[in-house]
């Protein structure tokens, strides 16, 4: 007797909010949670695949709205999955994407989800990780790097109320102020004893830009040149401002992420520092990919599976950079162990690997899968052990979460909001210094 074809049978969309410590950035303030979707793919071979991205009521509506689209339909089958996509939501435009650091594109975040659940299916069936279905390992650890954050006091969540003020280690590194360059460098210390970390990214575009400086000639200072540093203002400066502290730089960032905003100012900024310029802003889908060649904007492309198109595509965007001679790593989210795992599998199959990856992973305590937080040593995460993803979803932690997100009241992600608690009229600007 035949098998009967593999299906999809349903698609289970669970919204969660995470603790979040209060992180400050170029569009305000983190606020206590953070959202995300989990999302699992169940089969009518009992298997189910599952994924995670970043959250907002808009982005569940759209997963809700595309379940018919895809229920029969074999999760193999990814061509057809995202022209199905394609054909009911439109194809994603650049101004979607918005001027804020995060990417609010939706027909992205749609099928990057039902990629890597896909894949996680693919390689369950098959009884082989990810990795091995990305053309196999390139390296057995990824590297990642320690992401430093201004910040107000308190871990996010619960957890302000619940973490020691006294705790010793990264506890209380999560914990506590950071403000000055002093308050940095006491981060990135404890954070790297806690990880082992091997290179640092310093999240500007928060305070004024000559403390911002400060704080990476203090970190030059404090962990001496073997450390490679990175800053990213989120392109909230000025042309002008830009080069006068890029001068200050020169010779010390590993590079320099979005100073100033688009294609244009970054290709002229480029010819006035001699500092390497990365972007996960002003280049940030393939159609963006001719201009940045044409322009020589930027010398990294920090990817992102999630605003990429998944993972697959991820690879084929490597597979440019190299083309051109462009640079490549991964910017981040506040994701948990199912975003982190997917990363580790694409960062371990990529042939090109120039930087170490960005991570939040240290800055969130909750976790959704099973035995914990995946392990970061030496500042390198390995290949989870298993086939597909080689994670699982703790069920009681799951359900934990969903709760947060129905009691914590936020529906979307808005940094503007958060920060008026603190200052009240603050608002946002595209060009602040």
């Amino acid at each position: 007797m035949k098998n009967p074809t593999l299906q999809i049978t349903d698609l289970i969309i669970t919204p969660i909010a995470v603790g979040d410590p209060p992180l400050l950035n170029a569009a305000g303030l983190h606020a206590p949670y953070a959202l995300r979707i989990i999302i699992e793919l169940e089969t009518n071979a009992g298997v189910t695949g599952i994924s995670e991205i970043p959250g907002s009521e808009q982005i569940r509506q759209a997963l809700e709205r595309a379940k018919p689209l895809i229920l029969g339909k074999h999760p193999f089958q990814m061509n057809l999955l995202k022209q199905l996509l394609t054909a009911h939501f439109g194809v994603d435009t650049a101004d979607q994407r918005g001027n804020k650091p995060w990417d609010q594109r939706q027909l992205i975040h749609l099928f990057s989800a039902l990629e890597v659940a896909s894949l996680d299916i693919m390689g369950k069936l098959l009884n082989e990780p990810v990795v091995n279905l990305l053309g196999g390992k390139a390296r057995d650890r990824v590297p990642f790097a320690a992401y430093l954050f201004y910040k107000y006091e308190g871990a996010g969540g619960t957890l302000g109320f619940t973490i020691d003020p006294e705790a010793e280690g990264w506890e209380s590194g999560r914990q506590k102020e950071a403000l000055t360059p002093d308050q940095i460098v006491e981060q990135a210390k404890s954070m790297c004893a806690a990880f082992g970390f091997q290179s640092i990214k310093l999240k500007g575009g928060a305070l004024e830009p000559e403390l911002e400086c400060e704080s990476i000639l203090a970190l030059r200072k404090a962990f001496g040149e073997e450390m490679p540093l990175r800053l990213d203002p989120n392109a909230i400066w000025s042309l002008e401002t830009a080069v006068k502290y890029g001068k200050q730089m020169e010779g010390v960032l590993e590079y320099y992420e979005d100073p100033v905003r688009g294609q244009e100012e970054m290709a002229q900024l480029a010819q006035l520092v001699d500092i390497p310029l990365a972007t996960n802003m002003c280049t940030t889908s393939f159609s963006d990919l001719p201009g940045s060649i044409h322009l020589s904007s930027e010398q990294i492309i920090l990817s992102d599976h999630h605003f990429w198109g998944g993972l697959r595509a991820s690879m084929e965007l490597n597979r440019i950079c190299q083309t051109f001679g462009r640079g490549f790593s991964m910017h981040s989210n506040s994701h948990l162990g199912i975003s982190m795992a997917a990363m580790v599998h694409l960062g371990a199959a990529i042939p090109q690997f120039d930087y170490a990856l960005d991570t939040h992973y240290p800055w969130q305590s909750d976790e959704v899968i099973k035995g914990g937080k995946l392990e970061i040593v030496e500042g390198a995460v390995e290949v989870p052990n298993g086939p597909g993803l080689g994670v699982e979803i703790d069920q009681a932690e799951l359900q934990r979460l969903h709760e947060n997100y129905k009691i914590c009241g936020l529906t979307e992600r808005d940094d503007q909001a958060a920060m008026q608690a603190k200052q009240p009229g603050w608002e946002f600007q595209p060009l602040r210094w």
